[in-house]
């Protein structure tokens, strides 16, 4: 998943030259109700500089995004785990190394085992899976090769997920492939500590 062109092609700023616009474009992403957990900080954690530097570049567009992914991640209907096994479908199938590992992290967060994650690369024919994330997996897929669920998939998903669930399934797919087409066209490059939390 790794991109194998020169360096990234739009250059992330570092913290320091981040335009004052930037802080309000962060404090986007926080809902004003939240029904997840807002993301953990300190402790030696991942802190997305390259993305989020890259990001710094156009703090507009930024915090237009992070309003709409403030809801997808915190906001959602769906739980973190949910939540987490349609990302990392998205950066698997897109092979967006970024985002599989920003998303490793926060999969573990959620409560997601080493063995589950490597099996969301396997997708939703490997097995072990419940028939709702079965149906979760294969969702992504066919939103990714078809923009639309086929209806056995969404009659399986709606036997278990209210109408506000499967409006944020689709949601999130959306996003978490938006972010994925952009950090893999900005060339945007694993930090170190990214690379070593994974």
């Amino acid at each position: 998943m790794r991109r194998t062109a020169d360096g990234p092609r739009i250059r992330p700023l570092p913290p320091r030259e981040w335009p004052d616009a930037m802080r309000e474009a962060m404090a986007a992403l926080r809902p004003p109700e939240p029904r997840l957990p807002l993301p953990q900080r300190g402790g030696g954690r991942p802190k997305a500089l390259n993305a989020l530097g890259t990001l710094a570049r156009h703090p507009a567009l930024t915090r237009a995004f992070n309003t709409f992914n403030g809801h997808v991640q915190f906001a959602t209907t769906l739980s973190a785990r949910q939540r987490e096994l349609l990302v990392l479908r998205v950066a698997s199938r897109r092979r967006c190394a970024y985002e599989w590992a920003q998303h490793v992290v926060l999969a573990g967060d959620a409560g997601l085992g080493r063995d589950e994650i490597a099996r969301i690369a396997d997708g939703p024919d490997a097995p072990g899976w419940s028939p709702l994330e079965r149906a979760m997996l294969r969702a992504v897929d066919e939103l990714l090769d078809d923009a639309m669920v086929a209806d056995p998939t969404w009659r399986a998903l709606a036997a278990e997920l209210d109408d506000q669930q499967l409006m944020d399934l689709v949601f999130t797919v959306g996003a978490y492939d938006a972010v994925a087409m952009a950090f893999r066209s900005f060339g945007v490059e694993l930090d170190d500590d990214l690379a070593a939390a994974t």
